[in-house]
C-alpha cells in the first residue's frame, strides 16, 4: 500500500516531488512572507507583525534559557527557533481540509522521510556545536564517568534521532489516521473534535522536539565539571 502523499507530482532533474515536498515548500514561503512583512519597517516601538514576532522570539529566549542557559538560549536560537515554527506550521498543514488527499497538500511532519530528516540535522549540529565549543576536548564526555560506559555512550547518540525521528512521525501520522477512520464513520461532530485536539497535539510536538534539541545542544555545549 503507497503511502498517503508520496504520489510523484513531477520531476525536477530527475528529482521526484511529491505532496510532502510541495506542502514543506509552502511552509517556507509562509515563513518568509510573514518574516519579510515583520521586519520590513522596524521599530523602536513594536505594532502589528513585528509585535507578534518579538513576542515569540522573547518567550522562546525565556523558555530556552530555563534549559540551556540564557547565553546558549540566545546563541542557539535560530536553529530552536527555525525548527519549532517550521515543525509547528508543517503539522498545523495536517489539519488543512483534504490534506493528504489533495495533490500537492500533505503534511510533512506525517512521513517518516521528513521527521528522520530533521532529526539527522539535529545530531549532526549537537556534535558540531560541542567541538565547536570545546574542541577534541568535547569527546571526554563520553568517558565519563567511568570508561567502560564509552559503548553505552554512543549507543545513546545514535538513540536520540531515532527517537525523535520516530516520536514526531507516530504522532502525527497517528492522529492523521485516528481523524480519517473516525471521520469516515462519524462524519459530524467527532472529527471536530478531533480536529481540535489535533492543534494541540500538533504544538505539543513540535515543543517537544524543540525542546529535546535544546537539552541536546545544552548538553553538548555545557562546561562539566
Amino acid at each position: 500500500m503507497e503511502e498517503h502523499g508520496t504520489t510523484v507530482l513531477f520531476d525536477i532533474f530527475g528529482l521526484k516531488v511529491s505532496s510532502f515536498v510541495t506542502t514543506m515548500w509552502a511552509v517556507m514561503a509562509v515563513i518568509l512572507i510573514i518574516s519579510f512583512f515583520a521586519t520590513r519597517n522596524l521599530k523602536k516601538v513594536p505594532t502589528g507583525a513585528q509585535n507578534v514576532m518579538e513576542f515569540l522570539i522573547q518567550t522562546l529566549i525565556g523558555f530556552f534559557a530555563g534549559v540551556m542557559g540564557e547565553k546558549n538560549a540566545k546563541q542557539y536560537l535560530p536553529i530552536l527557533a527555525t525548527f519549532f515554527i517550521f515543525i509547528l506550521l508543517s503539522n498545523y498543514s495536517g489539519l488543512l481540509p483534504m490534506a493528504g488527499h489533495l495533490p500537492g497538500l500533505a503534511a510533512p511532519t506525517s512521513t517518516l522521510s521528513v521527521t528522520a530528516g530533521f532529526a539527522l540535522v539535529v545530531f549532526f549540529c549537537t556534535h558540531f556545536f560541542g567541538i565547536k565549543e570545546k574542541g577534541l576536548g568535547y569527546f571526554k564526555h563520553f568517558f565519563q564517568p567511568v570508561a567502560f560506559l564509552f559503548p553505552l555512550m554512543i549507543i545513546e547518540e545514535f538513540v536520540r534521532p531515532l527517537s525523535l525521528s520516530l516520536r514526531l512521525y507516530g504522532n502525527i501520522f497517528g492522529e492523521e489516521m485516528v481523524t480519517a477512520q473516525l471521520f469516515s464513520m462519524a462524519p459530524f461532530g467527532v472529527p471536530i473534535i478531533m480536529q481540535l485536539l489535533g492543534i494541540l497535539m500538533g504544538l505539543i510536538q513540535a515543543f517537544v522536539f524543540t525542546l529535546l534539541t535544546a537539552v541536546y545542544i545544552g548538553g553538548a555545549t555545557a562546561d562539566h565539571h
